[in-house]
């Protein structure tokens, strides 16, 4: 699992700087209206909403744009439903397989955009299916080995977490989706600072990617994750931290 961790460090880092651009808000705002719309209003009982706000609220987004979120989702609106949930699976440089959720509300026009950036850097859109096979959907929460040891990790055991492994001084943890909320809730009970928690596509093996193909690599990532309907990319890629590093910054 060489660079996982730090790959999903960086993408955290430039999460935060793209909501100081604002940019990351409009992606944040649609999640949380389409939980909304999906599960209702209500945090408790709902949690999708409920991860969607807390990434909201990690992204520092105002209170006053979550609740007009969450009520474009519940209210009788139009807006929240022409909103539909896409994944689009293909390649990347390498051979890499990757899926791509996006929310739109133009499917035609995302999908071409889609099509586009990925023939531009060297992959290829494929057909429903073909790489979904692929991964695993698993609650994912990143904490700092190098702040913290395995007895501090203790109270995600016991809410729920299936596995802790360290990679590259990384922690991570490993959930069934729906228990992803309380597990991190319980790290944080137990004064550990959680670097990043999310519900995600991991792969069941990984592609070793090294020179080129790793920098068209990452540059198509970027490149799909810069498209306002993509909400997240995943990928089944395995660079050397250190590669990784000199490459994405």
């Amino acid at each position: 699992m060489s660079g996982h961790s730090k790959w999903a460090s960086i993408k955290h880092k430039k999460a935060i700087v793209d909501s100081r651009r604002g940019k990351l808000f409009t992606k944040l705002a649609r999640a949380i209206t389409t939980a909304a719309r999906d599960g209702g209003g209500e945090l408790e009982g709902n949690p999708a909403l409920q991860l969607a706000v807390q990434k909201a609220k990690d992204a520092s987004m105002p209170k006053d744009n979550i609740e007009r979120a969450i009520a474009k989702g519940t209210g009788a609106g139009a807006d929240a439903d022409a909103i539909d949930d896409v994944m689009y699976e293909g390649y990347g440089p390498g051979g890499v397989a990757l899926l791509i959720e996006a929310m739109t509300e133009n499917r035609n026009r995302t999908g071409a955009d889609v099509r586009h950036t990925l023939a531009k850097h060297g992959g290829s859109l494929g057909e429903p299916g073909s790489v979904a096979y692929l991964f695993d959907k698993r609650g994912l929460i990143l904490v700092d080995a190098e702040r913290y040891g395995e007895d501090d990790l203790m109270p995600a055991i016991e809410a729920g977490a299936e596995d802790i492994s360290d990679d590259e001084g990384v922690f991570e943890i490993l959930t069934e989706p729906a228990a992803l909320t309380a597990v991190r809730a319980a790290l944080e009970d137990a004064g550990v600072d959680v670097q990043s928690a999310e519900v995600a596509w991991l792969p069941k093996a990984r592609v070793p990617v090294a020179g080129d193909d790793a920098a068209k690599l990452l540059r198509l990532i970027e490149a799909l994750e810069d498209n306002d309907d993509v909400d997240a990319v995943h990928a089944n890629f395995d660079i050397d931290a250190d590669v990784l590093e000199r490459v994405a910054g």
